[in-house]
């Protein structure tokens, strides 16, 4: 599908409703494919087990509560299960780092022929060195972790990093408004509960009150990553947007 380019003057408010939507739709694409999933298992972990140790796993050998903390959404029993058996077969950073790599061999795999990745890995790492890592410990880990030295590789873990900039973000704005994640989890996702964990005396009250907040938090994370977007020029910016939308297509085909 053709995908026409960004030609017109794109503001930060058109960039962040633009890029981050995409990002959080294709940051985790290779959570569970057969790949990864083989890669846990070449670990001694199960697909659900190496998603908790290796995204968490950037944190270091920490408390599940620490996990679940950085997480948000999940019922922390569920964190603390599936952290607690993983990290007694194999350290939360190498399954840290084995996790990175699979968002890299993600890339290598599908985004080979996407045009302007030079271009795009320039302005997402001109983001991610603007952005402020205070408050975001996962997006902290995620981002130090070495990026591939393949353009491919390097462009889905750029996109990875930047979705757990973004989640974090997130975290810290639901907080700010009044809201607990297991509360804003299910007003964005209320027919997920039992894969986040939860049961039926788990579900909270959602009403008009409460689907404001959310909103209202969306609103504040977008002002809480966008100095780091704003750091890009028009050419950047329609650089980015542009192999964005064609690293969607490439990972969606």
């Amino acid at each position: 599908m053709y995908l026409a380019p960004m030609t017109s003057a794109i503001n930060d408010a058109d960039l962040l409703s633009t890029a981050c939507p995409i990002i959080k739709d294709t940051g985790w694409a290779f959570y569970f494919t057969p790949a990864t999933v083989a890669r846990g298992a070449e670990l001694g972990l199960d697909n659900f087990q190496f998603y908790a140790l290796g995204r968490g796993g950037v944190l270091g050998d920490v408390e599940p509560a620490v996990v679940s903390a950085a997480f948000g959404y999940f019922n922390p029993a569920l964190v603390a299960g599936l952290w607690n058996s993983a990290k007694a077969i194999v350290s939360p950073r190498v399954a840290g780092a084995a996790f990175m790599e699979c968002s890299a061999a993600h890339g290598r795999e599908k985004l080979a022929d996407v045009p302007g990745l030079e271009a795009f890995v320039a302005a997402g790492e001109k983001i991610l060195a603007a952005a402020n890592v205070d408050a975001f410990p996962l997006f902290a880990g995620t981002a130090s972790e070495p990026r591939a030295d393949d353009l491919p590789g390097h462009a889905m873990q750029i996109v990875t990093v930047l979705r757990e900039y973004r989640g974090s973000a997130h975290l810290v704005a639901v907080r700010a408004v009044g809201l607990d994640t297991k509360t804003a989890h299910f007003v964005t996702r209320p027919n997920d509960g039992a894969m986040f964990g939860y049961g039926p005396d788990d579900v909270p009250e959602v009403g008009d009150a409460e689907r404001a907040k959310m909103v209202e938090a969306e609103a504040l994370t977008d002002r809480l990553v966008q100095p780091a977007y704003s750091v890009l020029d028009q050419a950047e910016r329609a650089a980015f947007i542009d192999t964005l939308r064609a690293i969607q297509a490439a990972l969606t085909a």
